[in-house]
C-alpha cells in the first residue's frame, strides 16, 4: 500500500485524506514486533478490545498515539466504523 501511496500525486492524496482521514500516517510507523506480539495475545476480536483475565480494556486515541509513536493523528477527529450487530 505504501508503494501505491508513493505513486499518487498531491491531488489524489488529498482526496484520500478527505475520505479516510489520517490513515496514511500509519505508513511511516515502525512497529515494535515484541510489543505487537505481547498485545496480540490479549486482543479479543469478538469485542474489539484487550482482555486481561476478566477485565476488558480499550485504549484511548491518545494511548494508541503513544504506543504507535504517531503524534500526527488528529485527536479531536472521530475515528469510527459501523458495528455489524447480528440479530437473533
Amino acid at each position: 500500500m505504501k508503494e501505491i501511496w508513493d505513486q499518487w500525486d498531491d491531488e489524489i492524496k488529498q482526496l484520500f485524506y478527505s475520505n479516510y482521514g489520517d490513515l496514511p500516517y500509519l505508513f511511516d510507523i515502525k512497529v515494535d514486533k515484541y510489543l505487537f506480539r505481547a498485545l496480540a495475545q490479549y486482543w479479543n476480536p469478538t469485542y474489539s478490545c484487550f482482555t486481561f483475565g476478566k477485565v476488558d480494556l480499550i485504549p484511548t486515541v491518545e494511548e494508541y498515539m503513544t504506543l504507535l509513536h504517531c503524534p500526527k493523528i488528529q485527536i479531536y477527529k472521530a475515528y469510527s466504523r459501523v458495528a455489524i450487530v447480528s440479530t437473533f
